[in-house]
């Protein structure tokens, strides 16, 4: 049983983490597909981008001949390397605001925040294959900085013109720049967009996964629950004659006593024995105690007790009972309950027992007390569940099936009593019963 445990937890476990796997890869996937998606959407949206800049955003851009003639100043030298450079510096600074607030018109139904950047990756003088610059040339540039761009487009172009040569042999000089261009972009809020978007399939993942998980749990302590029962079932079986050792016992004994010698007293005490054989049996079996009721009198608390006497001679037992009438308890019942108690007392080492039976207006006081070697307090909870009995070191001192205080608090519960016990660890203990009746 111990190993096909074990294997089902180990079982679990690996199927767990395989669904953990499988839900993690699921949600990684997802939310690729929605990155996808919106990378999709914001391509389309700036596909065209420097082709509706002047027309939609109002910016001011460089025409073909200006730029010629920029490139053509620079590659001449007549402008340094840095006025050409601010020329692109001042063109983007002018123009930054208006560009941000063209890209962020361009996607603020989607609620995206996006950063964008037009380039110049290089400027090649293809006559002689000359480059004018060593890094990108940035034209037009968002407020929010592109960090990790990615790339929208790229595009070749070639702008050209001629100018009279220095070479009086030549006539014309051409003069032809190949340019590369790139623009690029970053959504600066797509993992709060995905996240938004994702966070309902999350909490679902995440429940399934919590539920699963605590219906395991709630399985295995059924399981160890079940184990444990079984268990005592099993120690059960091997004790069942140990219940019922009190009435075997005491008629073996009034057995030789009538083949020795005879004795009225005998009869009577076999026939409460016999009587107490069956209503043991009748618990076992049945839920609750149904048929005729015979209700106990005053001096059948006597009669138990002089039945104990017989059977535990060393034991003394001392009763003390007023009552003067009888009551609409069970006797039988009654009597499981006086002496599973003091056999109680008895397994547990006591030498006095002492009964105390206090008929009041209202109520009956059972009392037992005993000098044995008492309950530890964190054992109370525990003393009155089925099969339940107490341990010293993991093992248990004493036989039985644990069922005798489970009996007596059942038998309490019908007729709405108390039962409370109060022990001292090798002082002793006192079981106080309190049973409502009508007078």
């Amino acid at each position: 049983m111990i190993s096909k445990s074990k294997n089902l937890v180990a079982a679990f476990t690996v199927l767990f983490l395989l669904l953990l796997g499988i839900q993690a890869y699921f949600l990684v996937k997802t939310y690729q597909l929605k990155e996808n998606e919106i990378n999709r959407n914001i391509y389309t949206g700036l596909s065209d981008i420097t082709e509706q800049l002047e027309d939609h955003g109002g910016i001011k851009k460089f025409s073909s001949d200006s730029l010629q003639s920029i490139f053509i100043q620079y590659n001449n030298q007549e402008i340094t390397k840095q006025e050409f450079l601010n020329l692109f510096e001042i063109n983007r600074k002018s123009n930054q605001k208006k560009f941000s607030q063209y890209i962020d018109q361009e996607f603020k139904s989607e609620g995206y925040k996006v950063a964008a950047k037009i380039e110049y990756v290089s400027i090649v003088f293809v006559p002689n294959n000359h480059s004018l610059i060593d890094k990108p040339i940035v034209l037009y540039e968002t407020e929010n900085k592109v960090s990790n761009p990615k790339i929208l487009n790229t595009g070749t172009w070639e702008t050209s013109s001629t100018s009279p040569s220095k070479d009086k042999d030549k006539i014309t000089k051409n003069n032809t720049f190949l340019v590369k261009s790139k623009t690029s972009y970053e959504i600066l809020n797509i993992k709060s967009i995905i996240f938004k978007e994702l966070v309902v399939l999350m909490i679902c993942c995440f429940a399934l996964l919590v539920a699963v998980l605590l219906l395991y749990i709630f399985t295995i302590k059924n399981l160890i629950k079940q184990q444990k029962l079984v268990e005592i079932l099993h120690s059960a079986v091997d004790n069942i004659s140990h219940e019922f050792k009190t009435p075997i016992a005491t008629l073996k004994i009034a057995s030789k006593t009538l083949k020795k010698d005879w004795n009225p007293k005998t009869l009577p005490l076999i026939d409460r024995q016999i009587t107490r054989l069956e209503s043991l049996m009748f618990q076992l079996y049945k839920d609750d105690n149904e048929g005729e009721t015979i209700k106990i009198k005053p001096e059948d608390w006597g009669f138990v007790i002089q039945d104990l006497v017989f059977i535990y001679p060393d034991v003394q037992f001392v009763l003390n009972n007023n009552t003067s009438q009888e009551f609409p308890f069970d006797k039988n019942l009654m009597e499981t309950v006086l002496k599973n108690l003091c056999e109680n007392s008895v397994k547990y080492g006591a030498s006095i027992v002492k009964i105390n039976i206090i008929q009041s207006a209202f109520t009956l006081d059972i009392e037992v007390s005993d000098n044995g070697k008492g309950i530890e307090k964190k054992e109370f909870k525990n003393i009155f569940e089925k099969f339940y009995r107490i341990q010293s070191n993991n093992i248990h001192d004493t036989k039985g099936l644990g069922l005798g205080l489970y009996f007596v608090q059942k038998i309490i519960k019908k007729y709405n009593g108390t039962i409370t016990v109060s022990s001292q660890p090798k002082e002793g203990t006192t079981f106080k019963i309190n049973l409502p009746y009508e007078n």
